[in-house]
This record gives C-alpha cells, sequence and structure tokens, in this order.
C-alpha cells in the first residue's frame, strides 16, 4: 500500500497515482499533516510518497517525523520528492532528509513511468527487507517459546542470543551471556579436548555438526547433552553465525533431576494456563460447567500429573509397535552405555531412520546433472502443488476403433502375415514395431490373444475366448494412439516382456498360477487411458483426476480403476464374470499392486526392498549350499512367503514397464524418440498454459536425447536390473543394456543430434 502526501493534485502527484495503478497497489492521497497522519495509523501503509517540494503548505520534514514517531512506521519506506535543481547549482545534501526520517529521494519527474520504476525498486529492494525483519519478531517469539535450548553466536563464538529453555538449562541470565565469547564460559572436565576440534573442523568448513558432549551448569554440574550446531552462511558466501540445539540426554542423575525440573516448570505453566482458562469460560458460560475448570480446581497438581505420567507408560506398554519403532528402541538402549564416538554415530542413524524418504537417495546440489534432475522431478514427484486456472481433462476414449482389421474370432483365424510374427513372440528380440505396423496400430489384441492362450488365462477366469478377446478389444480402444509413447503399441511391449520374464526357471518357481495371471492383466491393462501427460503436469494444472486421487499416484490409480469399471460394465467383457469372490478379489489386490508398483517416486523404496529381502538372503543361501538342488531350496522359501512374492511381481512390472533400454539397439533408439517427442509435447503444453515446465531439459529445441537416455539409465535403471538379473539370470537383456549404452555415450561424446552414428545412418 502507497500513501501520497501532496497538499494540492498537480502533474506530480498524478504520476505516483498512476504508476501505484500500474503497479496494483492500493494507493491513498492525503492534502494534510492530520489527515496523513490519521490515515497511516489507520492503513499501515508500506511506502509513504511526501512533497517535499514547497514549504508553504506544510513542513515535509515535520511529517516524516511525526509519523517516525509512531510504533508502525519502524517497517515503512518513506520518499521524499524534491524539486530539480538547475544545472549551475550545486548537487545539496541528503543528510538532513536522512536526519529527518526519510529513507530515499526522489527528484521531481512527473512521468508515471519513472514514478512506477522509482515504487518498483523500492518494492524489490526496501520494502522486501522490511518484511523480513518484520517476520523476525514473529520468530523470535517462537524461539522464545520453544522448548529445546537455542543459543546464537557470531563467527568468532561471541554469544548473541539465548532463549529462556537455554537459560533454564544452563542456570544462567541472559544478560551474563550475552557479548561473552564461548571461551570464557567453564567448561565440563568430563568434556574431551579433541571432540571440540572436531566440532570446529566440522562448522568451519560450513558443515552442520551434531552429537553427544558434556557441558557445565553455572553451579558447576556436568550435564549430557544432544547438540546439533549449524552454520549460518551470509553476504559474500561467509559463515556469520551459529545457531546451537540443545536437549538434555536424561542419563546420569543431575541430568534427571534437571529433566524433571524442566518437566515441572512446564507443568506449572500449563496448569496456571489451564486455570486461567477455566476462570474465563465461567465468566462467558455461567450457567454451563467446564471440564477445565473442574480438572484444575478439584484435583491436585501432582495426582493429575501422575496420571499423565501413568497414560505415557500405557502408551510405550502397547504391543502395537511398529518394527522401525523396535529399531530405534533397541539403538537408543545401545547408547545409553556406548562411547561418545559410538553416541554420536547412533544419533546419525536415528535421525536418518526418523525420515519419511528411507529408500530415495539425495542428488548432490553442486555437480549435479540437469537431465537427471528433470528426471526424477518429472517422474518421481507430484508436480509444484501451484494453483492454477489452467484444467487439464482429456476425453474419455471408449468407443475408439483404430482400423478396420477385423479382429479374429480365435487366435487360428489370424492372418498369415500376424501369425508369422508371433511365432517369434517368445523371443526377447521380438520386434513389437513390426507387429503395431501389420496390425494398423492394434498390435495388444493379437499379442494378447497369443500369450493369454500360452499360459491358459481363460482356463484360469473359466471365461470363453470369446470374452478373452472382447475384453481385449476394450481395453485397447482406451488406449490413446495419438500418444507417441503411451499407446496400446507399449501396453503390448509390456505385455510382452512380463510373458518373457514369466517364463524364465526362478521366477515361474517362485510364483502361482494366480500370480501369472495377475501379472498379465495388470501388464495390459497398466497404462490404460493414459494422456499422455505425466502425475507432475496433472496435479499443477489441477486436472480432474488430480482432485479425485488427491495428487497421489494420479494416473496409476486412474488406470486401475478404469480398467475394472470397464470390466465389469458389459458382461460380454466381463473375463471376472464366472470367479468366485475370494478368488475375484485376491486377483484384484494383486493386479492393483501391481499397476500401482509402476509409480515412481516409489521405484526405490521397491528396488531396495528386493535387493534386500530377495537378493541378498538368496546370495547367502547359494554360497551355504553348493548341493544341485539349492535353487529349487531358494525358489521353494520365497513361495512360502507372499510378501516375497508380492516384491518379486512389483519389481517384475517395474523393469518390464521401463525395459526399453534392454532392447535391441533398433527398438531401443525407436522408444527413446517416441518418449522424448511425448516429453517435448508436454514442455509445449506447459509453456502455452503458462503451468510449471516440470523437466525443462525436454525442449524440442535444446534437448540432447542421448544425454536424457544417458541420465535415465545410470539413475533408475542400471541398479533396478542388476538386482532384476541376479534373481532372474537375462544374460541377452544386460548385453543388449551394455550396447545401448555405449551407443548413447558415443553420441553425446561427438554431440551429435540424430539418435544414430552417421555409419548408422547410411546403413
Amino acid at each position: 500500500q502507497v500513501l501520497l502526501i501532496f497538499a494540492k493534485e498537480d502533474n506530480q502527484s498524478d504520476g505516483f497515482w498512476w504508476a501505484c495503478d500500474r503497479a496494483g497497489y492500493k494507493c491513498n492521497i492525503a492534502r494534510t499533516p492530520e489527515s496523513a497522519l490519521e490515515c497511516f495509523l489507520d492503513k499501515h501503509q508500506e511506502i509513504i510518497v511526501i512533497d517535499h517540494r514547497n514549504s508553504r503548505y506544510f513542513d515535509a520534514e515535520d511529517i516524516c517525523r511525526s509519523i517516525r514517531a509512531t510504533k508502525p512506521s519502524e517497517h515503512t519506506v518513506i520518499l521524499a520528492v524534491v524539486p530539480c535543481t538547475s544545472a549551475d547549482q550545486e548537487e545539496t545534501s541528503v543528510l538532513p532528509l536522512l536526519n529527518a526520517g526519510f529513507d530515499r529521494r526522489f527528484t521531481e519527474n512527473s512521468s508515471i513511468t519513472a514514478c512506477y520504476n522509482e515504487l518498483i525498486q523500492i518494492e524489490h529492494g526496501e520494502v522486501r527487507s522490511q518484511f523480513k525483519l518484520r517476520a523476525c519478531n514473529a520468530v523470535f517469539t517462537a524461539l522464545d517459546h520453544c522448548q529445546e535450548a537455542i543459543e546464537i553466536t557470531s563467527e568468532d563464538h561471541v554469544i548473541q542470543y539465548v532463549n529462556p529453555a537455554f537459560e533454564r538449562m544452563m542456570g544462567y541470565h541472559k544478560g551474563e551471556l550475552i557479548g561473552k565469547e564461548l571461551t570464557e564460559l567453564p567448561k565440563s572436565v568430563k568434556k574431551h579436548a579433541d571432540l571440540s576440534d572436531t566440532i570446529n573442523t566440522f562448522i568451519k568448513k560450513g558443515k552442520e555438526w551434531q552429537g553427544v558432549y558434556y557441558t557445565s551448569r553455572k553451579s558447576g554440574d556436568s550435564i549430557q547433552q544432544h547438540v546439533k550446531i549449524m552454520p549460518v552462511i551470509g553476504q559474500g558466501g561467509k559463515i556469520r553465525h551459529f545457531v546451537s540445539l540443545k536437549r538434555l540426554r536424561c542419563t546420569n542423575e543431575n541430568n534427571k533431576q534437571l529433566c524433571k525440573s524442566h518437566h515441572d516448570k512446564k507443568y506449572a505453566g500449563e496448569n496456571s494456563q489451564s486455570e486461567s482458562h477455566s476462570f474465563k469460560c465461567k465468566n462467558r458460560r455461567k450457567d454451563s460447567i467446564d471440564v477445565k475448570s473442574i480438572t484444575s480446581q478439584s484435583s491436585d497438581a501432582p495426582s493429575l500429573q501422575t496420571r499423565r505420567y501413568s497414560s505415557m507408560a500405557r502408551i510405550h506398554s502397547m504391543t502395537i509397535e511398529a518394527p522401525i519403532t523396535k529399531v530405534i528402541n533397541i539403538i537408543n538402549a545401545a547408547q545409553e552405555n556406548s562411547p561418545i564416538t559410538v553416541a554420536e554415530a547412533l544419533d546419525r542413524v536415528l535421525e536418518i531412520l526418523r525420515t519419511t524418504e528411507l529408500y530415495s537417495p539425495q542428488l548432490g546440489t553442486k555437480d549435479e546433472d540437469p537431465h537427471t534432475s528433470d528426471l526424477v522431478g518429472g517422474l518421481m514427484t507430484d508436480g509444484l502443488r501451484r494453483l492454477s486456472g489452467n484444467e487439464y481433462v482429456f476425453s474419455k476414449n471408449m468407443n475408439l476403433s483404430h482400423s478396420h482389421l477385423s479382429v479374429p474370432n480365435t487366435i487360428n483365424d489370424v492372418p498369415p502375415c500376424i501369425a508369422q510374427l508371433l511365432d517369434n513372440e517368445e523371443s526377447w528380440d521380438f520386434n513389437i514395431f513390426e507387429l503395431e505396423a501389420v496390425t494398423n496400430k492394434r498390435p495388444l489384441v493379437y499379442l494378447g490373444l497369443k500369450v493369454f492362450g500360452r499360459f491358459g488365462i481363460s482356463e484360469f477366469l473359466n471365461c470363453s475366448e470369446a470374452t478373452l478377446r472382447a475384453w481385449l478389444q476394450l481395453i485397447e480402444a482406451n488406449y490413446h494412439s495419438s500418444n507417441s509413447y503411451h499407446n496400446s503399441t507399449h501396453a503390448a511391449d509390456v505385455l510382452h516382456a512380463t510373458a518373457f520374464f514369466l517364463g524364465k526357471e526362478r521366477v515361474k518357481g517362485s510364483l502361482d498360477h494366480l500370480d501369472e495371471v495377475a501379472a498379465l492383466i495388470a501388464a495390459t491393462i497398466h497404462d490404460v487411458d493414459h494422456p499422455g501427460r505425466t502425475n507432475s503436469f496433472l496435479c499443477n494444472a489441477g486436472s480432474e483426476l488430480a482432485v479425485l486421487y488427491n495428487d497421489t499416484a494420479v494416473l496409476e490409480s486412474h488406470h486401475t480403476a478404469l480398467a475394472f469399471q470397464l470390466t465389469a460394465k458389459d458382461s460380454k467383457c466381463n473375463i471376472f464374470k464366472n470367479l468366485d469372490r475370494n478368488h475375484y478379489r485376491t486377483l484384484r489386490q494383486a493386479i492393483i499392486d501391481m499397476v500401482l508398483a509402476t509409480e515412481m517416486t516409489k521405484h526405490f523404496e521397491h528396488v531396495n526392498k528386493f535387493v534386500n529381502s530377495i537378493n541378498k538372503p538368496m546370495a547367502s543361501e547359494e554360497t551355504s549350499s553348493h548341493s544341485e538342488g539349492s535353487d529349487c531350496e531358494c525358489t521353494a522359501n520365497i513361495k512360502n512367503f507372499p510378501d516375497n512374492q508380492t516384491l518379486i511381481k512389483r519389481m517384475m512390472i517395474k523393469c518390464a514397464d521401463v525395459a526399453n533400454p534392454c532392447r535391441p539397439l533398433e527398438l531401443c533408439i525407436e522408444w527413446a524418440g517416441r518418449i522424448s517427442e511425448e516429453y517435448f509435447a508436454q514442455t509445449d503444453e506447459e509453456k502455452r498454459q503458462g503451468l510449471p515446465v516440470v523437466m525443462p531439459v525436454f525442449d524440442r529445441n535444446t534437448c540432447s536425447i542421448p544425454k536424457s537416455q544417458i541420465s535415465f539409465i545410470d539413475y533408475f535403471i542400471t541398479d533396478m536390473f542388476d538386482a532384476w538379473d541376479a534373481f532372474a539370470h537375462l544374460p541377452v537383456l544386460m548385453q543388449h543394456l551394455a550396447n545401448n549404452y555405449k551407443h548413447w555415450k558415443t553420441l553425446d561424446e561427438l554431440k551429435c543430434k540424430s539418435l544414430r552414428l552417421p555409419s548408422e545412418n547410411n546403413n
């Protein structure tokens, strides 16, 4: 808000008025000192412009002083408008203006643009700085009421602030500490000298340090504290302050007494507040009885405290204890009698265990690859949650007919050219694009009939081949052929990869027939009705689906929900209609779980769980057993644990979903071009709609596809397929992956814009 103080309207006051209008600022005009002060005390404007050109109407400096004398003006910027000086006049000093309370001087200029520029500069400079200063009061209020002891020192370790919790813990008054160097305070005899050197080494490098150490209270008692010291980087990238957070470790007798003292003081404060609140409640509602007033008046504090302690004891003795809680409790117990160095290391372990993203690696900030960063941001987050007026809604594709090619009545009625291609469908090098071409972009129905027939899906579901055929037609019709990547060809490719994996001996031996059926159905439906846009895009655009699924696994939830809705809608297509309730529920849950596993935000969680629960135990069993039947024993053990079967199914569909880098080079190149085109189209649309661009490197004018493929393989593919290969034994895939990676690396080194090397283009 802006306040203009001009005795009379003229070109200069009009210039500032229209400048405020252009900038979108609320503007008030005052003509007299009295009305100016009254208006300011009512509105608390951030910027005040005072006419200092003529003292005939009022004294501008007196007005400025009277405003500065008020409390709200502490964070206000005051501008003086001064007359122009002629070329032969000497420039006047700004000191009188500064002494009167002005912040800036503006030489008379009635141009709206000049006034606008001045106001904009003030907003982006002084006003924003004042906003930060205004927030400091709230920050210090929070610090004063924080239960953790907080100490702020300068870069030279001179104490500049301590909060009340620190005073209570250390037994000092604030006045005894402010301005003192830390070296002036008494040291605990239990503190190791080398620990101080370790701490200083960390914090002087700008690194955070945390751990446990002994310190001395004013009374001379040694107490043990959990301490976290954080350097604060200021102007010029230099360390300007150190912030220390401290809390007691209640292990020795002194600490326990001090903890009890803290608890009593805290409790006393709560109790007095409770009594005060009860009294107010009684006065407001004389005819009613207030529960808090009964609690505070009819029972003494110790009994209430006893009840509170007993409640906490019951909570700690509950049997519904999560595994992670047990781990944390074991570590806490181990800390009690551990050396300081071990206790510090365990503190760090506990901090990591208490985070929510246990399985997500953290990218570095300095040498971070923008391609990797964008892929992670685009695939592993649900967008920036920015509110937008733009809504992305895509139409349902339920009755699309991709071509006039007739669908076979049975698998034996397939046209010869298609049947000949499908003879090779059990090979990993099967060319899905050739099938796409000969089926006029309807590969899913034909491949589905062949694969489902091979695995006996109709027999398991107790449905006719006609029902299965109608269902495959329905699902394929709901894939968007206009998408360059997420279309029915991708679904057919994932189905093919899933069937290939199910044929591997160890996978086959680890899963039941129901698991195989669930996996093939999940692969078929896993991207149905995909709009060709990522979850991040839908969340940022405020799409109907993002709202429906609360910005969480939006597309994956939609794929499964729509697939089951379509299936149940028409009896002719309902492949589940003859299953009994229990079989259907088990199958449905397995399908949903597998499709949701393709959502990338939990990628590393799934991979790490597979490695820790499947790979490592299996490796240890294989090394300890040299008998020929050891592999059978491993798979038998997996079958005994349904959770392990779930991890295998998740890993299988995840690998099938992103197996493009493990395909033969020509197929890999085609898929890379298709996914890049889809991301380019999303970036184009984000720019058109004014949405956040979630993957900026996927700009069709500047993107390096080889770099994006290298980043994707490095960050997502290599570790996952190493783990899957260790279980399923896939030498052909791993050889393709190595060859394809070498191809992308060569293109990147040559800075080729093409997806093929010049020699490959000639061929």
